[in-house]
């Protein structure tokens, strides 16, 4: 006689959890629009980190709006996949990282100081940005598809310091301070830092410790601005509070200051985050008031 034995309940448990934890690469490239035979190597790099920032936006609202952010990968699938949202560096790059990994690359996680329009002489950032390493052929390359409204769009080589890489839209290059990695970009007055990369490759719990500081610090700035950004192979948008601009590659800008309703509409409709109406008309009256609030030094 032939006994047919149920799955225990731990197993069934553990087959659940291997499922959560396994990333969904159809669903995934269909969110970005990519078609083609993905393989470890450049040309998928390429496509990939110009496609995901075209169709997944940078931004932080649930930050804004004073929710965590999780950054286990079923929460990643659920809101920048599944969900139609976007997120920040943590959220899109760890989430690129597993794709990569899932895809066969050699893909480290990097963490950083963001430099990005402060002062020279301004005090050091804590560690708050997330960046890739990939390594293909002996060769390793700067991912990133998480640093808001100056990402490349495209892998930059990683050890070719002081060497200018054109992309679509500026042109970068990778410097040394001593044992760390300064990534600038080249803007019409002249090179400007974005951020410096610690040399060792960082660890998960880097990445929430980080995460918890950016979410819920009074001073981290996505708690106290509404900043969204999407980048096209044509151009940047970009939304801070209530300023819309749009910078083409070709050359030109576009700039406007968006009333309430405006800002509301922008997050869907300009920048194709599938929000609820009551958190876009939140998100936007915040933003409002935070245009509107004077200055201070930081």
């Amino acid at each position: 006689m032939i006994q047919t034995l149920e799955a225990s309940p731990s197993a069934a448990d553990s087959a659940a959890t291997a499922a959560a934890d396994e990333i969904d690469l159809d669903r995934y490239f269909a969110r970005i629009g990519y078609t083609g035979s993905p393989r470890p190597d450049l040309a998928t790099l390429r496509a990939l980190t110009e496609l995901h920032p075209a169709v997944i936006p940078f931004e932080a609202v649930d930050v804004f709006l004073g929710r965590p952010v999780d950054l286990s990968l079923p929460a990643l699938q659920a809101k920048l996949i599944r969900g139609g949202c976007g997120g920040y560096c943590f959220e899109q790059n760890g989430l690129l990282q597993r794709v990569l990994g899932a895809l066969g690359f050699t893909v480290e996680g990097l963490i950083g100081r963001v430099l990005w329009m402060r002062p020279q002489d301004a005090p050091l950032m804590p560690l708050t940005h997330m960046a890739l390493r990939v390594t293909i052929e002996g060769e390793r390359w700067l991912a990133d598809v998480g640093f808001g409204s100056c990402i490349a769009g495209a892998p930059l080589r990683f050890d070719a310091a002081g060497t200018e890489q054109p992309t679509g839209h500026e042109t970068f290059r990778l410097m040394r301070r001593g044992s760390w990695t300064l990534l600038e970009a080249q803007l019409p007055d002249g090179w400007f830092p974005l951020y410096m990369l610690s040399p060792e490759p960082a660890l998960d719990s880097d990445y929430l410790v980080a995460n918890w500081y950016t979410s819920t610090h009074p001073e981290s700035a996505f708690r106290r601005e509404l900043r969204v950004a999407r980048t096209t192979p044509d151009r940047r948008t970009t939304l801070m509070n209530n300023r819309l601009t749009v910078r083409y590659a070709r050359g030109g800008m576009e700039r406007r200051f968006l009333g309430e309703h405006e800002i509301a509409d922008a997050l869907v409709s300009t920048f194709g985050l599938r929000l609820h109406a009551e958190s876009a008309q939140q998100a936007a009256a915040l933003a409002t008031a935070a245009a509107a609030a004077p200055q201070t030094a930081a």
